[in-house]
Order: structure tokens, then sequence, then C-alpha cells
């Protein structure tokens, strides 16, 4: 009787572990590094997005929106994710092309960017300026454009790799909009000066930080993390006189999601102060919709580009692959 006992009474535990693993969907959420991070506004998003839906969000990081990319092509109709967040519109066309994903159906109502938006797909979360940022205490007279950044100056700077950051894409595509076939050029020119390519910003990033270069590529809103975070106004973001070039950063719906309407409310939560209000203080980027409280004193105070400079994604799908190798080329002489 014992022995009956403890059998029933295991299959009764099983049971019930599995019906309240049934009653709890989990939603599945592709994204990078930096936004899962303790520091970053992932753990408060799961929290708060768990609070209302009755589900467990479980977030899957990798380094950076092109290696989102690059494994949700490798796992194709087979991957678990429901949900990818962090492409960016130099990624969509490609992104789209694959045919991994299904439209989004959210009225994006109220967004603050600097472009209309009319992805079918791809809902925005948050945007800003690629800039080179640099200590002001080691570099008084920052470059005011990027001529002057590539032939008239001597600093040393990091970057991210095309092939692997979408940082680092970024600034290859603002080369190439502002070069065009003098590209190589450039770059030739820029190398000299170029202590080292990382795999992603982080690294890039952390180099700057520990102050083993005066500048670094990142964005015009980094400066707002050293003010509000470490209370130190001596970071700087450089605006350039032929323009900035604009990220904005995405998220969408797979079309083989688990659970498709979850994922559309996701989708819909993203734009809402819950998740919003997080990232000019998590993120360190401008939120796709402006809080009703407005932005922080710190992002009020930056320098605005005069002009956004931004491919279409369909003009960088068709050239990625090309402009990588001829940049592959241009650094490696």
């Amino acid at each position: 009787m014992r022995l009956f006992a403890a059998v029933l009474l295991t299959a009764l535990t099983s049971a019930l572990a599995g019906s309240a693993s049934a009653e709890t969907p989990v939603l599945k959420v592709y994204t990078y590094e930096s936004f899962t991070a303790e520091w970053g506004p992932g753990p408060q998003v799961k929290k708060a997005f768990e609070a209302e839906c009755g589900c467990t969000v479980e977030f899957t990081s990798v380094e950076d929106g092109v290696a989102l990319l690059s494994r949700l092509k490798l796992e194709g109709k087979s991957s678990q994710a429901d949900v990818v967040l962090g492409l960016d519109t130099n990624l969509t066309a490609e992104a789209t092309a694959t045919g991994l994903f299904a439209p989004h159906g959210q009225k994006l109502d109220g967004l603050s960017l600097p472009v209309a938006w009319t992805d079918p797909v791809f809902v925005p979360f948050d945007w800003s300026y690629f800039a080179f940022v640099y200590d002001k205490t080691k570099v008084p007279n920052p470059p005011k454009s990027l001529h002057d950044l590539v032939e008239n100056s001597d600093l040393e700077l990091t970057i991210q790799d095309p092939r692997t950051s979408t940082p680092g894409l970024g600034l290859l595509l603002w080369v190439k909009q502002v070069y065009g076939d003098k590209a190589p050029e450039a770059w030739a020119k820029l190398k000299p000066r170029i202590l080292t390519v990382t795999p992603g910003w982080s690294e890039s990033y952390g180099l700057f930080r520990k102050g083993e270069v005066p500048m670094t590529f990142s964005y015009i809103t980094s400066p707002p993390y050293h003010v509000i975070a470490e209370n130190d106004s001596n970071v700087g973001a450089a605006v350039f006189s032929e323009g900035n070039y604009l990220q904005v950063e995405v998220a969408a719906k797979l079309a083989s999601s688990q659970h498709p309407e979850l994922a559309d409310r996701f989708l819909a939560f993203m734009l809402t102060p819950a998740f919003q209000d997080l990232l000019p203080t998590t993120q360190w980027m401008y939120p796709a919709v402006t809080p009703k409280a407005g932005l922080p004193d710190a992002y009020k105070a930056l320098p605005a580009p005069a002009k956004a400079l931004l491919y279409p994604p369909q003009e960088v799908a068709a050239n990625r692959a090309a402009w990588i190798a001829e940049w592959l080329q241009a650094t490696s002489r």
C-alpha cells in the first residue's frame, strides 16, 4: 500500500506540475545582452509584463543585433523565439526577406521618431543618432565633421566590426553615405588611428571608459549616462556638419510563434509608459514614445544633428555584403 501511495503521489505531483506549466505560457524573447543586463531595461520589462500577462518572459540574449539576425537565419522556421527585439532599420529588409516574421498589426499612433514609420512588420521601440563620443578633458576641440575626423585629426579611437555589430554597421554606412566611392580611401586614412575593432559595442566602450582611448564610436545619447549615473559631465558626443547617422531599433513577432496573441500583447506593451519610460535611464536611448513627463534634463542638453542620415533598408540589404567586403579590403592593407 505504501508503495502504491508513493507511486500515486508521484503521479499526482507530476500531473499538477504539468498542469501548472500548461497554465503559464512562456513568451520567448530573443534580444541582445545589454538589454537583459542587470543595469538594462530587461529585468524591469520582464517584471512589468509578467504582472499583467499571466505568463513568464524568457529572454535569450546574444552580443548584438547583427548576431540576432544571424541566429534567426541559422534556426529558420524551427526557432523557438516568439519575439525578436533589437534589430535595427539597417537589417529590417534582410530580416523581412527571410519570411520568418509576421505583420505586427499594431496601431502605431503617437510615435516620437525623426522619420515617418510605415513598416508593417517591425515595431520601433527606441532610437538615437550614432556619434563619436569623447573625453572632454583630453579632446578640448572635437572634430566638427566626418571629413575633419578622417583627414585632419590625430585622435586614436575604437570602433566596432560591421559584420557583428549594429553600431559598427552604422559607422560603415555613415562613411559610405558621406564619402560614396571614396569610402575605401577614407578608411585607409582612418585605419592608423583605430586602436582596435571590437566585435560589439560593450568592448570598445569599455576601453574608452578605462581611459585607453580618448574617443570611441557610440551614440549621441551616451553622455546622459555619465551625467545621470556617474555625475560626470566630461563626456561629449560630436555632432558632424554632414549629419549623423540615425538608428531606429525594432521588434517583431515570429511567424512560427507558439504564442502569437501573447507576442502581439508584448509588442503593444512595448509602446506603453511601463516600457518606454524605462529607456532613457536604462537603455540610454531616445524612447519611441516620449514620456508624458518629458525626457531627463541631460537629454534636453544634447546637441541636435542638422541632418539625419539614413539609407533605405532595401538599399542596405542589397549592398551590405559588398560594402563590408570593401571595408575589409581597405582596413586590411
